[in-house]
């Protein structure tokens, strides 16, 4: 099983990146959680108990994480420590300027899924 751990939803992949992933098995999305700027370490270490036990029951083959830093961080070393494969996903940006009637700009930015690289 390839676990989806981000606020990135399958449903939204390219054909690419699920073709990619299913390389792994069969997709499940354990979405990302909202991290408070104001916790503590001590409180996301906690957040990061409750969802690894959702992950580590699937016995995934691969988990995708990626998201908030320290969070990442703590449960990447933790899924790895568990033996666990975890991967993040790299991608080209290519961006378009605009320059709209009143003279100012917007800039639009579509991601290109390149691959899964290991942490």
């Amino acid at each position: 099983m390839f676990i989806n751990h981000t606020n990135h939803p399958s449903e939204r992949w390219s054909a690419e990146q699920i073709a990619a992933a299913q390389a792994y098995g069969e997709i499940s999305d354990v979405p990302f959680p909202a991290v408070d700027a104001e916790a503590t370490a001590a409180e996301v270490r906690v957040l990061v108990c409750e969802y690894i036990k959702k992950i580590l029951a699937a016995e995934p083959s691969c988990v995708l994480c990626q998201g908030e830093f320290n969070y990442t961080f703590e449960m990447v070393s933790r899924l790895k420590s568990a033996g666990v494969t975890v991967v993040a996903a790299t991608s080209e940006r290519s961006v378009r300027t605009e320059i709209l009637p009143d003279g100012s700009t917007r800039q639009i930015s579509t991601f290109r899924f390149v691959q899964f690289r290991e942490y």
